[in-house]
């Protein structure tokens, strides 16, 4: 009898394993820790799969962006609205990573991670952060709006500039617009047809991810360890919790404002996350979940907009990460920060956090341009968190994307561009047809009906 049972659960769980992505993503998971762990110089060497997976479906990412903000503005026939749209995104980003800095700020003063590790500055090598950011530099406001400018239409593509897609994609969604679809039938066509071809090679590259989740997870326990999570515990801990509760403040937002549940969302794109998770990247999944976007009754214009430019604007993981790195930095080396030195750490904080996607090493460039400002931190005491970094990136990168995809379904409900009733069927799980199609449905019902009366009269 237990044998027969056994084999049932066997059966089941490769079933499983078969049809179901978030089962493969997950047990890829946990077979990368265990090589990570158990032969760490194979775990790092095979962070290749990973990273190769990254690059696969960055490929698609730019175009995929231009093809959706441009159909988006096409087909929304209203350009003021995508500008309203555009508007109200920044203002909820900024609202939101506001919140995420002072959130972190309170939770670093009252818990102290730092307190007790008299760490000594001038023992630390700065050099290390210097090879970790590659001689990068963030940018400052004026660069990084004429950085979001494309020089050239190819050049925006071949750099895979997100925010310079998007701008080329409004001018040429604004054009279309004003031509009509008289002047130019086939550009909006051609440009649909493109989009359903990339959303197919997603799909084609998304059965790697198992394989990618198994290659990022061995190489991160194969360098780093399990030991870096006993040394910072408490630093650790800390993040991990502010992150949690700021997003219970998303998910009682979105219920207020939208009415949907944002458990239901997790449920729903249970499987990008658990890749963004094991990946620590949310490029990878940006793809999937302008999809399911979409399908959950959210307008391609708003998708089209919000999600990518929340890329940029909207990393709320990051700003609850920096404020909490500034303060364990300064309370690691003794140093005391007056509150008017904090509320100045924000300020540089918001300016900063802004624009770093992209940027290697940005975490370590915005918490060395704070220091810069309070001058009372020692820049190499930056280097604390050289160990612990890469362990935080699973919490930015979910905090990130799940705060921008709560962004996108609260600006749509915002501008009136979602489809409330379908969003709750989709994220309950029992997804209906589109208000239009019930419509078209029900008036071919009666007209069968009033046909079938004829006959019988």
């Amino acid at each position: 009898m237990l044998g027969e049972d056994a084999a049932v659960l066997i059966r089941r769980a490769a079933t499983l394993l078969r049809t179901s992505l978030f089962a493969q993503v997950a047990a890829a998971l946990v077979l990368g820790i265990v090589v990570g762990k158990i032969w760490p110089d194979v775990g790092t060497s095979l962070q290749p799969l990973g990273d190769g997976f990254t690059r696969l479906i960055k490929t698609v990412i730019s175009p995929l962006v231009f093809c959706v903000v441009v159909t988006g503005i096409a087909k929304a026939g209203n350009l003021r609205a995508f500008g309203r749209i555009g508007v109200k995104a920044l203002i909820w980003f900024e609202a939101a990573s506001t919140v995420a800095l002072l959130i972190g700020l309170i939770a670093a003063n009252v818990v102290a991670p730092g307190s007790g590790m008299h760490a000594d500055a001038a023992k630390l090598d700065s050099s290390a952060v210097d090879a970790k950011t590659g001689g990068a530099h963030l940018l400052s406001t004026s660069q990084f709006i004429l950085e979001a400018l494309p020089t050239s239409a190819v050049g925006a593509f071949a750099d895979n500039s997100i925010l310079q897609v998007l701008v080329l994609a409004c001018l040429v969604g604004a054009a279309l617009l004003h031509l009509g679809t008289t002047k130019v039938p086939a550009v909006l066509p051609a440009v649909e047809q493109v989009q359903h071809v990339i959303f197919t090679v997603v799909g084609y590259v998304m059965r790697l991810a198992p394989i990618a989740v198994f290659g990022a997870a061995a190489s991160l326990i194969g360098q780093y360890g399990l030991h870096v999570i006993t040394t910072y515990g408490k630093l650790i801990v800390v993040c991990y919790a502010v992150a949690v509760l700021f997003l219970a403040l998303l998910a009682v937002a979105l219920r207020l404002l939208t009415g949907l549940s944002l458990w239901a969302f997790v449920r729903y794109t249970r499987e990008e996350l658990l890749l963004a998770l094991g990946t620590a990247s949310s490029e990878t999944v940006m793809p999937r979940m302008m999809e399911k976007l979409r399908a959950a009754g959210a307008r391609d214009d708003a998708v089209g907009l919000v999600l990518p430019t929340g890329y940029s604007f909207n990393l709320d993981g990051a700003a609850i990460y920096l404020s909490i790195g500034t303060l364990f930095i300064a309370q690691a080396t003794g140093v005391h920060l007056s509150l008017s030195q904090q509320i100045t750490a924000v300020l540089v904080l918001m300016l900063t956090s802004k624009g770093m996607a992209g940027v290697p090493g940005s975490a370590f460039l915005a918490l060395s341009a704070t220091a810069s400002t309070l001058g009372v931190i020692p820049a190499g005491a930056v280097a604390l968190l050289l160990g612990v970094d890469r362990i935080m990136d699973s919490m930015r990168v979910v905090t990130n994307l799940l705060g921008n995809c709560v962004a996108v379904f609260v600006v749509s409900q915002w501008e009136g561009a979602l489809d409330s009733a379908l969003a709750k069927s989709v994220l309950s799980g029992k997804p209906i047809a589109p208000a239009a199609l019930l419509d078209e449905i029900l008036r071919l019902v009666r007209g069968k009906g009033a046909a079938s009366l004829a006959k019988a009269g």
